[in-house]
């Protein structure tokens, strides 16, 4: 499966950008699979006007995996989105989740092909100590099952570091359509950027943020890197990101306006600045939710906590016993919904709750 078997209306979209959240996983106290508020955030997530959906990824918890609820669970999602009364008008990117080593990431992609998904997004943390070569040795395999969307996951939730060199090499493989960049860091950013560009597949790998710290300011900034004698300008074209797990609707909205932005920006030369202001605002508000005073401890349970406030979780509980909020973290999440109760999209879901869980 290639790239360019992809349908337009599902790869054009991808390349001009869109929201797509990264799917969190519902149980109940028993720590059990519960398909009725999964199914209820998936629809959550369409009617919120997400263009696309990330599922088996870190936010779905990657334990889904030893705890045999991989292809259920991506099963589901692909059934509600085609359940959905607008699928057949907008058709939705579905992304899955890959992990773990050569063989377990290739069968991975062989199941998420099968479920009708149209990329897998790539961690390469199982593949921590290996050498340059070994990772891309690792990805032209995956990418042989199906098209790939490269995953840079902070090292403090499990990630590797990667240099430039790797990102060059990453984006000269045909069947990469994206990278989604995650490192929460400024100078990592820059390197796959760089990257991307030296490979000179910049109009063929679109990329996204991951980096919840920095969305806004992502979004609006052109990067500007140089290859050769020429100067190359790049844009992030959307965002995949777990922040977008919760407030889903204000997340498309606000987006739509940094579309806007972005157009009027290259006419005029100038930006809305309450726009840039917006920017360190939903990094406070991400700062609760992902739990950065400790570590991002808590930054899975957090999101869930968004969604149990709301009513689409019973529940913040996680296969983990053991991952939960952290000291304090739920007075943050408190502090935030009250400081920027205007980027919440509580009165939304009120108004569909009863509908999604139906």
């Amino acid at each position: 499966m290639h790239w360019n078997d992809l349908p337009a209306d599902i790869l054009a979209p991808l390349r001009r950008g869109m929201v797509i959240p990264a799917h969190p996983l519902a149980l109940d106290a028993s720590r059990r699979f519960d398909a009725r508020r999964q199914r209820a955030l998936t629809r959550y997530y369409l009617d919120a006007g997400a263009g696309g959906l990330a599922v088996g990824v870190h936010s779905t918890q990657f334990a889904i995996r030893e705890k045999g609820l991989y292809a259920p669970v991506l099963r589901l999602a692909a059934e509600t989105v085609r359940e959905h009364p607008g699928a057949a008008d907008r058709p939705v990117m579905m992304i899955a989740g890959l992990a773990g080593r050569t063989a377990q990431a290739v069968a991975e992609a062989w199941i998420a092909r099968g479920e009708g998904y149209h990329a897998g997004m790539l961690s390469l943390a199982a593949m921590k100590g290996g050498s340059v070569d070994e990772l891309i040795e690792h990805c032209r395999a995956v990418a042989g099952v199906m098209p790939l969307v490269g995953f840079y996951l902070q090292p403090a939730v499990g990630g590797i570091a990667l240099p430039a060199s790797f990102w060059q090499r990453f984006a000269e493989i045909e069947n990469v359509v994206a990278i989604k960049i995650a490192p929460f860091d400024r100078y990592r950013t820059l390197d796959v950027v760089r990257g991307v560009v030296a490979a000179r597949a910049e109009e063929r790998v679109t990329l996204y943020t991951g980096n919840d710290d920095h969305i806004v300011l992502d979004l609006l900034q052109p990067f500007v890197v140089k290859r050769g004698a020429e100067w190359v300008t790049v844009r992030l074209r959307g965002g995949l990101l777990g922040h977008w797990s919760v407030w889903t609707k204000t997340a498309v909205d606000l987006y739509g306006r940094i579309q806007v932005a972005v157009a009027e920006a290259a006419a005029s030369g100038s930006v809305d600045t309450d726009l840039l202001a917006l920017d360190s605002r939903v990094t406070d508000c991400n700062s609760a939710f992902f739990d950065v005073a400790n570590g991002f401890a808590g930054c899975i349970a957090g999101c869930h906590e968004v969604l149990r406030r709301q009513g689409l979780l019973e529940g913040i509980w996680c296969l983990d016993p053991h991952e939960t909020l952290s000291p304090g973290q739920a007075e943050e999440i408190t502090r935030v919904c009250l400081e920027h109760a205007d980027l919440a999209d509580d009165a939304f879901v009120a108004a569909n709750l009863e509908r999604w869980l139906a």
